[in-house]
């Protein structure tokens, strides 16, 4: 057994990463097989060498996170056993420093992970990005942090924002009301992200002025988009040709994002053109391919284990389906080699 003391700021920085009736503490040794116990400003965790030596790791990274500014919850904690277990935590609080905008109230929008700080460098250095991760990774966000900033800095002058509708396996012509209403549910997600970057009195007159534009995929065709920011959402609902008429429209000065989650594809008639688009413009210059993982995922730590979860599942019934697929070819081919014996043996 080892005991390690770590010691404390201050009482008021020991408080935060304990938590409300010591839940990140308990969360911490629910995970790792260690004792954590408080004595005035400083913690002893005792347990296997290891195991001690990960948590202490896990509370110094908690006690950075905090430093920069980061509410620690059991979201927070998860993350930073994560990072711990990959090696990489002193990065990822490097990552959390840089600020990528400013929210409508001042909340400063950050990277939390490694992953989320890759993806932002390649919407930086790249004309096109497609970004394929599952769900609360942040892959929408913070394309719409990056393209406001870009907004703000007149680095462009109008941000489009685009989504297949295909959802509730409804055609827009049955839906009341103008273009305006019948979309508006479909990009009710980022209209939600953009009321927190601008506020929804800048949303609003931005939208009325032309400057942020909304519009279903099919109203994209035939356009040539300059000095704009396009953001090409759920795309694992496009075909193959969709994601070529989208990626096409690129103009002078003007970016292209594109994200999807390959695990929520609701076409029911064509294949999805996300995935197969990645794998075809992977190796084309000024265009990046970023992939998120269950890692970056930063809403409620109960998504990740969810996530987790279903990947296992598909794992088991791939698995699961390629020996059943060997076992009806190991007897097909032990069928075919017993009717060439019998034809010999005839013979």
């Amino acid at each position: 057994m080892q005991t390690i003391v770590i010691e404390f700021d201050s009482l008021d920085q020991m408080t935060q990463i304990f938590g409300p009736f010591d839940s990140n503490i308990k969360l911490i040794e629910k995970t790792l097989p260690v004792t954590i116990t408080g004595q005035g400003d400083r913690v002893k965790v005792t347990g296997e060498e290891g195991a001690a030596q990960k948590a202490a790791q896990v509370l110094e990274t908690l006690k950075k996170m905090r430093d920069n500014h980061e509410i620690v919850n059991e979201n927070v904690v998860s993350q930073a056993i994560d990072l711990v277990d990959d090696g990489a935590a002193d990065e990822a609080v490097m990552v959390m420093k840089d600020v990528i905008t400013l929210t409508n109230k001042g909340k400063p929008v950050k990277c939390k992970t490694i992953g989320q700080r890759n993806y932002i460098n390649a919407i930086k250095d790249h004309a096109v990005t497609i970004c394929i991760g599952p769900a609360g990774t942040g892959k929408t966000y913070l394309a719409i942090a990056m393209a406001v900033d870009a907004l703000k800095r007149e680095e462009i002058s109008r941000i489009i924002l685009t989504r297949p509708a295909v959802e509730a396996g409804e055609h827009l012509g049955f839906l009341p009301g103008d273009l305006q209403s019948k979309v508006d549910p479909y990009l009710r997600p980022l209209y939600d992200a953009l009321f927190e970057m601008l506020g929804e009195e800048s949303f609003n007159r931005n939208l009325e002025r032309g400057i942020i534009e909304v519009a279903p995929l099919a109203y994209m065709r035939g356009r040539t988009l300059n000095n704009s920011f396009v953001i090409l959402d759920e795309a694992q609902n496009a075909s193959l040709e969709q994601m070529f008429m989208v990626l096409t429209r690129l103009g002078e000065g003007s970016k292209i994002i594109v994200t999807g989650d390959v695990t929520q594809v609701d076409l029911m008639d064509r294949a999805s053109g996300l995935e197969r688009s990645a794998m075809i413009l992977k190796d084309v210059d000024g265009i990046a391919i970023s992939r998120l993982s269950n890692r970056d995922v930063v809403r409620h730590k109960l998504v990740r284990d969810i996530i987790k979860a279903f990947e296992n599942y598909r794992e088991k019934e791939d698995i699961k389906q390629r020996r059943k697929t060997d076992d009806t070819e190991h007897r097909r081919r032990s069928s075919h080699s017993r009717r060439i014996g019998l034809q010999k043996n005839h013979s």
